[in-house]
Formats: C-alpha cells, sequence, structure tokens
C-alpha cells in the first residue's frame, strides 16, 4: 500500500467515474483535457463545459419518460430552465437546444424573453413560467408579453393582490399559477415559507376572484418549491402529497386547471461519494400523483419541472493554483491559491457549500491535511472541509527527490460542479472583496464534428475596469 493521494482516491471512492479520469497523472473533466487548458489560459481560471447542460436535460427527460410509461401516466412532461440559477446568454441558448421552457424570477429576466424571441432562440409558443414576488415593474412586463401573443407565459400568483395588476393591463385571455406557501422543515427558523398562498386560502380565493371569469383567465397550475429539494423523507412526501391532494380538490370545481409544478430541487453531484436514485424519486413521484387523481377520480395533471442547479451546475469547473505552502503550527498546513474563495465561490463562505475538490496534477505524489487559503485579507476566507469528510486530503506539492522534475510545476486544484448561482451571488465583473480579480473565462463546447474547441468569454478583469466602477477613471 502506497501513500500517493490515487490509492486514497481510490480506496474511499470507486474512481474513475463519470465525468473524471486520470491520465498522464493530470485529471481530465468529462474529457477535457485541463493540463492543456492551464498551459493555454493559465489560473486562475473558470470552465464551463457546454455540452454537459444538455446532458441533463436530456437524462431528466429520459427518467420521466420512463416513468410515464412504467405507470401509465397520462399528462406531459414539461422541463423549465431556471434562469437565475445562471443567466448567461451561453447557458439558456445552449439550454433551448434541447427543447426546454424557461422559469424566471424577476422584471429584468423577461428582457432576456425579448432578446431571445428576437434572435429567433424562442417562439411565443414557449412555457414561460413567472415566479417571485412581483413589483409592477415585473407585471407590466409579464403583461406586455401576453399582449403581444405569448400565450404561455403562465404568472405564478405570490399573493392574492398580484391577480389585480393583470386585470388592469393584460388585454387578451390568459393562464394563472398559483404557489402554494410551503411548510419548512423544523430546523428552520420560521414554519411558513414567505412565498406563496396559504394551503387553506387558495379555494376560497378561487371562488371569489378567478371562478367566472374564464374568458379572461384561467387557473392552469398549482405551484410548490420545497428549500430542501426533492428528497426522500417523510418531509418531502408529506408537502407534495399536500399539493396533489390540493390539486384533486380545486380540479372538481376548476376543469381549467390542468398542471402542477413541482419546482427544481434535484441535488447535484459535490463528492466523489454522491448517491441519489434519481429514477426511484421520479417513480415515486410520478406514482403518489396518479394514485392520489385515480382515488379523487380526477385527470391526471401534466407535470412542470424547474431545473437551476441541475441543468447547469455540473458544467462549470474553478481552477486555482497552489502559490505557497505555509505551516503555521504544528497541525494545521495552509495551501494558498491565487485567487479568494469569498469572491470566486461565494457559496463556501456564505452558506458553508461544499463542491467537488480534486487536485488537477501530482495525484502519485504523498498526500497530507490541509487547509486552503484565498488571498484576501478576510479570515474566512478558507476551505478546509469536504462533503464526505470534515477534512482536506491534497497532495504534496514537492516530492522528497530535490530534483524531481515535477517539483517544478504547482499543485494545481480544481473546485467542480460549480454553474449554478456562484456569479450571480458574488457579482459577475463587479467590485469583489479586496480588489480581488474576477478570473478568465473560458467555454469549451463540441464543433460540427464532435471536436472539443474552447474560446475565452471574457478576461481575466483588470485594475482599470474596477477603477471605473468606483469613479476613479472615465
Amino acid at each position: 500500500m502506497t501513500n500517493s493521494y490515487t490509492s486514497l482516491v481510490e480506496q474511499t471512492f470507486h474512481f474513475p467515474q463519470e465525468g473524471f479520469d486520470i491520465k498522464n497523472d493530470y485529471l481530465e473533466f468529462n474529457g477535457v483535457d485541463l493540463k492543456a487548458l492551464i498551459e493555454k489560459h493559465g489560473t486562475p481560471l473558470k470552465l464551463t463545459y457546454l455540452p454537459k447542460i444538455g446532458m441533463q436535460i436530456n437524462k431528466a427527460k429520459m427518467m420521466f419518460d420512463k416513468a410515464f410509461k412504467k405507470h401509465k401516466y397520462e399528462g406531459s412532461y414539461n422541463y423549465c430552465y431556471c434562469t437565475k440559477s445562471s443567466h448567461f446568454s451561453f447557458v439558456v441558448q445552449e439550454a433551448l437546444e434541447h427543447n426546454i421552457n424557461l422559469e424566471t424570477s424577476y422584471a429584468y429576466d423577461l428582457e432576456i424573453i425579448h432578446q431571445l424571441y428576437l434572435k429567433r432562440k424562442i417562439t411565443k409558443d414557449i412555457f414561460i413560467i413567472c415566479n417571485g414576488f412581483k413589483q409592477r415593474s415585473y407585471t407590466s412586463r409579464i403583461a406586455k408579453l401576453l399582449n403581444t401573443g405569448f400565450k404561455n407565459v403562465i404568472p405564478v400568483l405570490d399573493n392574492k393582490e398580484e391577480l389585480k395588476a393583470y386585470k388592469r393591463s393584460v388585454k387578451t385571455p390568459f393562464k394563472l399559477g398559483i404557489r402554494v406557501a410551503a411548510e419548512e422543515e423544523p430546523t428552520f427558523p420560521f414554519y411558513t415559507s414567505r412565498l406563496g398562498i396559504r394551503p387553506k386560502d387558495i379555494l376560497e380565493f378561487y371562488v371569489d376572484e378567478i371562478e367566472g371569469n374564464e374568458d379572461k383567465f384561467q387557473l392552469k397550475m398549482l405551484h410548490i418549491f420545497l428549500n430542501k429539494g426533492i428528497k426522500d423523507d417523510i418531509y418531502y412526501w408529506s408537502e407534495l402529497n399536500k399539493i396533489i391532494n390540493l390539486y384533486c380538490q380545486l380540479k372538481k370545481i376548476c376543469p381549467e386547471l390542468d398542471s402542477i409544478n413541482i419546482g427544481g430541487g434535484f441535488p447535484i453531484k459535490h463528492s466523489l461519494g454522491f448517491e441519489y436514485d434519481y429514477q426511484f424519486m421520479i417513480n415515486e413521484i410520478v406514482s403518489n400523483i396518479k394514485k392520489a387523481c385515480k382515488k379523487a377520480k380526477v385527470p391526471m395533471p401534466h407535470i412542470f419541472t424547474e431545473f437551476g442547479s441541475f441543468t447547469v451546475g455540473e458544467s462549470m469547473a474553478h481552477i486555482y493554483s497552489v502559490i505557497a505552502e505555509k505551516q503555521q503550527n504544528d497541525r494545521e498546513t495552509w495551501y494558498m491559491i491565487d485567487s479568494s474563495f469569498i469572491t470566486t465561490l461565494p457559496d463556501t463562505w456564505g452558506i458553508g457549500e461544499k463542491f467537488l475538490m480534486l487536485p488537477i496534477n501530482k495525484w502519485e505524489n504523498e498526500y497530507q491535511r490541509v487547509v486552503l487559503g484565498g488571498i484576501t485579507c478576510d479570515s474566512h476566507d478558507y476551505y478546509d472541509s469536504e462533503e464526505h469528510i470534515n477534512e482536506v486530503f491534497l497532495p504534496k506539492i514537492a516530492t522528497a527527490k530535490a530534483d524531481d522534475i515535477d517539483n517544478k510545476t504547482p499543485l494545481y486544484v480544481g473546485f467542480f460542479h460549480t454553474g449554478a448561482y456562484q456569479d450571480q451571488i458574488s457579482g459577475y465583473g463587479g467590485i469583489k472583496h479586496c480588489l480581488i480579480p474576477s478570473p478568465k473565462h473560458v467555454i469549451v463546447e463540441k464543433d460540427k464534428n464532435g471536436k472539443l474547441i474552447d474560446w475565452v468569454y471574457a478576461k481575466e478583469q483588470t485594475a482599470a475596469s474596477m477603477l471605473k466602477i468606483l469613479g476613479y477613471l472615465k
């Protein structure tokens, strides 16, 4: 038995595995030669592997199709991409290549919808599910889309008053959704989500405000989303069954109601030890909906999902160089990276999120316990544990042989499946903590012949760009 990093991984996990392999002592990510990319572009580096987006979409579609056939389900499945996970044009346009719909969260999302239509990336038949607490700037843009022929724009009511805005401004018949306020887990500091309408109020609201106005607007969708995601536990099934039962009650007095939107919440791989039975969960969701509808003697609804992290999360990686090793006491070895966790992976700092972290090279070196440190002056700019253990192990930077050529090469460290929310939370291209620049962003995709090609979407942020924002330069 050796003490190499390779042996540590192989003794702990099944490896290699989907998306990760080792060739010539360098890690490959979805077949992408990371060594060549680093030599070409340097570090720190953000990498987006676009084909992964389509792979995830098709994976979900295939599993829902399989579940529908197994249970002889009579509705349809509609995949929506949750744009707030990553608004970048190359992400949204890649997702749209796979026949999906979109979900929005704020007024400016609808400006994106307008641009996509102008560029002929979408038609007016696409489903646009409009979620969120809506100010006038949002409701007015929704009304504009509806009035210009986007017949499948569905504003999901977050509160009872929201409907008044559409009554005033929408001039054509339109579809409505209602978000059902979900009960949160006991670990939450509050009992009920701030989003949505209380379940016990929805039937009365429908009778008072929607019923009888079918020539103007129709209730088509019930929507629910649980913060903890789609998990096989009593809490999830309890909340899901509440909305299914509410659908069955409403369907008997609202024949136009035909869809349940279960939101997002599929987890993504944040460790080589990740295990999640997607097919089982989809089978159970479909089965639960069918059983309840059969018992209530109502038609089965169409099922909508709004996968954000699942769609885009596994498509991105952040790569850093270890630029220094610091022995601060007898127990703690620090590896300093050439960027900052706070500015590039804010979830690691803000909510303690763990990403799949692996070295890019030096897999045959001995390993040691380390703490990764960012280069800001903030004491919280560090990463000290992985999802499966409360420690970080990485190869030693140098071998015992002073003349070993490997000692002259830096240790490169990758954080993988970082494609959801990180740029949106950190503020892409803006002012970062300690003025740490946003790293270079490289896109990898396939050409018409299936060959991998890479191109620079954004260069590393410059001092001049930040000084201009701060008012030092015009």
